[in-house]
């Protein structure tokens, strides 16, 4: 039996100008949408008091208000509407504002038709697979036509991928639980993501997790650590290279943002980008076109792009080793990924997952998690976070036998904090000297020279330490 083809998706287009609406218009039905139109924000809101949309396209600035207050409206309304706003070319403010109040994407003027088809293809998809709630969603609002069968077939897969790697992030502790419902909630937009957290917390499945929720599942995900890339390749690892564009280069080179076309760029260690570079990128996001390396024109890019950083970028703005342009455009949504210490509870299941993953690669039988070795596990301060317990697991297994977990001691490489600093750096130091004047007899001249000071420096020292030295002043000093 075959499925009867669902309706084409309905648009609703706002501007106030007639040529550019007619343009829209034109672009829309010629791609097969069903399109309405209003000029002012009223007419929008008598369309959507009687009609259910796939997608609505707003110019910023109208007659009667801002096509912000029509998106806050769906916003808070619940509708299923995806919402793209086109701002005056340039208005970055506009555009991260936009993006934050809940905007699935943005357009700029002069607008890009190719580019414009692009997004509100990208829109539409995203409210179809919108026809069940997600985790973590409310489920109201009512949903413009399904998806035909293919896309039900597409969908289910990126639905199954999706849960899948939520999986992956192991835990029901409340922060953890808060960090899978955000996730969720910030897939379905275009909106730029900051993950935030320290080192070994799992940024990268984070990110990982927001692309496979999002409508860009089925796309590639291109990972880069921008802390790896030497600073004079930087260019051309990003943006590409054409054959002959410096010495070496003998055929065309495809960069992260064309590799990731149609997906998400994961910028990996952002605050480790050169400030330089950090111009570039910051150009290319927001024109979303780049520029290769021997290129006479540009290419223009369709990626999500979500980073991350274990640095505080806000105090690397005020310190000027970061752009505050680029670190509001980047830091639309933030995520904070907690460290291991701040989810304790998570333990037992982290440890069952990672000692699961480690004894299938390694063909053994999964020991038993004891209550001692979970006493002893739970003591340990895991600094380095979930790597530092995978790490840990790591060796239990190796230096284990049969079914027993065999820990090492840690190493106790801590110094217990003093009452008095000086006075014990003070004690410290006479110590120290008093040993190497033992050993040379008392010599100033030979104690100085092994300590690297000169004879004024260790005279000075012996007297503000009050250190007693037989003989007198310098009695034995010229005998060295």
């Amino acid at each position: 039996m075959q499925i009867p083809p669902t309706s084409p998706a309905h648009i609703l287009v706002v501007d106030d100008e007639p040529d550019l609406r007619t343009l829209y218009e034109l672009t829309l039905l010629r791609e097969g949408y069903r399109v309405e139109a209003a000029g002012d924000l009223l007419q929008a809101r008598e369309q959507l008091e009687s009609k259910r949309f796939d997608a609505v396209i707003t110019d910023m600035r109208l007659p009667d208000g801002l096509g912000l207050e029509l998106l806050r409206e769906l916003v808070a309304q619940q509708r299923a509407e995806r919402c793209v706003i086109i701002t005056a070319h340039g208005s970055a403010e506009n555009a991260v504002e936009a993006l934050k109040a809940g905007a699935f994407d943005y357009l700029t003027k002069p607008v890009d038709l190719k580019q414009f088809r692009s997004v509100v293809a990208s829109a539409i998809l995203g409210t179809q697979n919108l026809s069940r709630p997600a985790a973590g969603d409310s489920g109201l609002g009512e949903l413009g036509p399904g998806p035909t069968a293919a896309t039900s077939t597409k969908s289910e897969k990126s639905d199954k991928s999706a849960s899948a790697i939520l999986q992956k992030l192991v835990g029901e502790s409340a922060v953890m639980r808060a960090v899978k419902s955000r996730i969720v909630k910030v897939a379905g937009s275009m909106a730029p993501v900051l993950i935030q957290g320290e080192s070994g917390t799992g940024k990268e499945l984070v990110a990982r997790a927001v692309h496979a929720c999002s409508h860009r599942a089925a796309g590639p995900f291109v990972a880069v650590n921008c802390g790896a890339i030497p600073e004079n390749l930087l260019e051309a690892e990003f943006f590409g290279a054409r054959k002959g564009a410096y010495t070496g280069s003998t055929q065309d080179r495809q960069g992260y943002f064309q590799a990731a076309k149609g997906g998400t760029l994961f910028l990996d260690e952002i605050g480790d980008l050169p400030l330089a570079m950090q111009s570039k990128l910051l150009r290319a996001i927001q024109e979303r076109s780049v520029r290769p390396l021997g290129s006479p024109q540009e290419d223009t890019v369709d990626v999500r792009i979500v980073s991350a950083t274990h640095k505080e970028l806000g105090a690397q703005v005020q310190a000027g080793a970061f752009r505050q342009d680029l670190y509001y455009r980047l830091n639309v949504i933030e995520i904070g990924v907690p460290p291991l210490r701040e989810r304790r509870e998570d333990l037992p299941a982290l440890c069952q997952a990672l000692l699961s993953r480690i004894c299938k690669e390694s063909g053994l039988a999964v020991p038993e998690l004891t209550g001692a070795v979970m006493e002893q596990l739970r003591s340990h301060p895991f600094d380095g976070n979930v790597r530092e317990l995978e790490n840990i697991l790591h060796r239990a297994v190796a230096l284990g036998e049969g079914n027993d977990l065999h820990f090492e001691a840690p190493p106790q490489d801590f110094v217990a904090v003093p009452e008095n600093l000086q006075a014990f750096l003070d004690q410290q130091e006479r110590s120290i000297l008093s040993k190497v004047l033992q050993e040379t007899g008392f010599n100033r001249t030979a104690a100085a020279s092994k300590l690297g000071l000169s004879l004024r420096q260790i005279r000075y020292r012996i007297a503000r330490l009050n250190i007693e030295t037989p003989g007198g002043d310098d009695a034995s000093d010229e005998s060295a």
